[in-house]
């Protein structure tokens, strides 16, 4: 009986047939009904789960930057609120990235694109173009330039490229000054207030502990609660930090013996000139007060010619320069055989995080420079000792 009323429940279901006996019809009548309800019960439990899921994806942005460091700062402002994947590595020359599908895949599903907004990542026009992703386009809502209103280096007065990769809007290796870094923050914050206005109180108390954790890093957090991080950050971008805090006085002593942090660390190494690979810190090197004297590279982009590296190491001899900066994607040999010609010390360092094991935020990274950099200044008796 059970097989002759399950076999005509089959039929009735799967071809529609009603040409059953009246006691089989009833029965495959009544568990057609109880399966109906079994398939109408489960369907609704899927709609409300992927109802729940599709909202609760809606609600984490899908954030993706160029650079690594922007990532780190966009977790930091974003919190839980975010997911955010970054294109390039640490180690990787952000100028020389091939475009790889899984890139314009990524940006097809984001929210938010982060990069740096001058002509740093040309290869990124490709990858959004491939992406079909209209929302993050430069000046959509989904679009966030981080070096807006920051105060460019090195704007070309004239339109060559004899001048070698040519940056028309100035130099964009921005990441490399922590006061730039504030303004990128800034600048993520105000694009995720736009994709997410529910979570601006969220981004803009996050923003406030980030900018302070810069400022305390940079200065030291005496002085930041003596006279506020943006005056000091406003003082340094003039180049007037430090003959301000010499010439002033608090309770009878001059305010720069209240200066911390890492321009404290550096203020034995102002004014000393060093050589570097390629144009990659003039930020850096303005608000740290060193000079950069050269560049192995005789232009942005090419690469040494024996005759450029005899007159660099000429005038290296000549201006006893004894450090080499250079980032670590760069060909190493090449740097170390300039600075063995001249009994220099190459500090060669990630430019960005994620660029040698241990370095994992910004502040990892900026302590990679600085320590690299008062290390080689030790060995080479440009110091005579180096605080801790």
């Amino acid at each position: 009986m059970f097989r002759e009323t399950l076999s005509g429940c089959r039929r009735y279901l799967l071809r529609g047939r009603t040409n059953m006996n009246a006691t089989k019809y009833k029965g495959a009548e009544q568990m057609r009904k109880t399966l109906f309800i079994i398939i109408i019960t489960t369907l609704g439990a899927l709609a409300v789960f992927d109802a729940g899921a599709e909202a609760a994806n809606k609600t984490t942005l899908q954030v993706v930057t160029t650079l690594p460091d922007y990532a780190v700062l966009a977790r930091a402002i974003g919190g839980n609120r975010i997911s955010v994947k970054a294109i390039v590595r640490g180690d990787q020359d952000a100028h020389f990235i091939r475009p790889k599908p899984s890139f314009s895949l990524a940006v097809r599903k984001a929210d938010v694109l982060i990069a740096t907004g001058l002509d740093l990542e040309l290869w990124l026009q490709t990858v959004i173009d491939n992406s079909g992703n209209r929302k993050i386009r430069s000046g959509q809502v989904g679009y966030v330039s981080v070096s807006y209103g920051m105060g460019l280096l090195e704007k070309p007065k004239v339109m060559s490229r004899v001048e070698g990769g040519l940056h028309i809007y100035g130099n964009p290796h921005v990441t490399c000054s922590p006061i730039n870094m504030k303004v990128a923050a800034r600048n993520i914050a105000n694009g995720l207030i736009k994709n997410d206005p529910a979570g601006k109180a969220d981004y803009m108390k996050n923003l406030g502990l980030l900018h302070k954790k810069i400022d305390e890093h940079l200065f030291g957090k005496k002085l930041v609660g003596m006279l506020g991080g943006e005056n000091l950050c406003s003082l340094a971008e003039q180049g007037k930090l430090i003959g301000f805090l010499e010439e002033h006085k608090f309770e009878g002593k001059p305010l720069v013996e209240n200066l911390g942090g890492w321009l404290k660390k550096m203020l034995p190494l102002r004014g000393t000139a060093i050589v570097s690979y390629h144009k990659n810190w003039v930020y850096f090197a303005r608000l740290f007060g060193l000079e950069e004297a050269g560049y192995v590279e005789p232009k942005p982009g090419i690469p040494p010619s024996p005759k450029h590296v005899t007159d660099l190491v000429n005038m290296m001899r000549e201006k006893d320069i004894r450090i080499i900066l250079a980032a670590n994607y760069f060909d190493e040999q090449k740097i170390r055989t300039v600075a063995a010609r001249v009994n220099a010390e190459p500090v060669i360092v990630p430019l960005y995080v994620g660029g040698v094991a241990g370095v994992d935020d910004y502040f990892q990274l900026v302590d990679y420079w600085i320590d690299g950099l008062l290390k080689a200044a030790k060995k080479k008796g440009i110091l005579t000792e180096v605080e801790p």
